[in-house]
């Protein structure tokens, strides 16, 4: 259950930042996003660290490999999208940069192979996930 509750926020999360359309701010001097050739950029206050990544297609959806960091720098999570859809690969990780789940995405479904894993590595979880027709 707290699997199924982790991932439910995780792609609520995602689902918000991915129709945010406006830029951000923290103050008039300081743009926490930024938008440039394809790729969108989002930092914490400070801007001294990068908060998400990943390529935006011509629609402002995500396109492409989108990673998220924590505040210290670790990539906590990595999504690869196709005009704002899940499609392919996804890893989500804990603040102590093991693992917590892994899986494939097809048409923003989970599909194949999904494997949960608690703090120190060991796999509580794995299920196969047939693709709908």
């Amino acid at each position: 259950m707290k699997h199924k509750f982790l991932l439910l926020l995780l792609g609520l999360v995602l689902t918000v930042a991915c129709k945010e359309n406006t830029e951000k701010t923290q103050s008039p001097q300081e743009s926490l996003v930024e938008i440039k050739d394809g790729l969108y950029s989002e930092w914490y206050p400070g801007k001294k660290q990068l908060k998400f990544r990943g390529a935006i297609d011509s629609m402002g959806q995500r396109d492409g490999k989108w990673e998220f960091y924590s505040e210290r720098g670790l990539v906590l999570s990595m999504t690869e999208y196709s005009h704002g859809k899940r499609n392919g690969f996804s890893i989500v990780k804990y603040p102590n940069g093991r693992i917590n789940y892994r899986g494939e995405y097809s048409n923003d479904e989970q599909v194949g192979r999904w494997t949960t894993y608690d703090t120190t590595g060991k796999v509580i979880d794995e299920k196969i996930i047939q693709e709908n027709p």
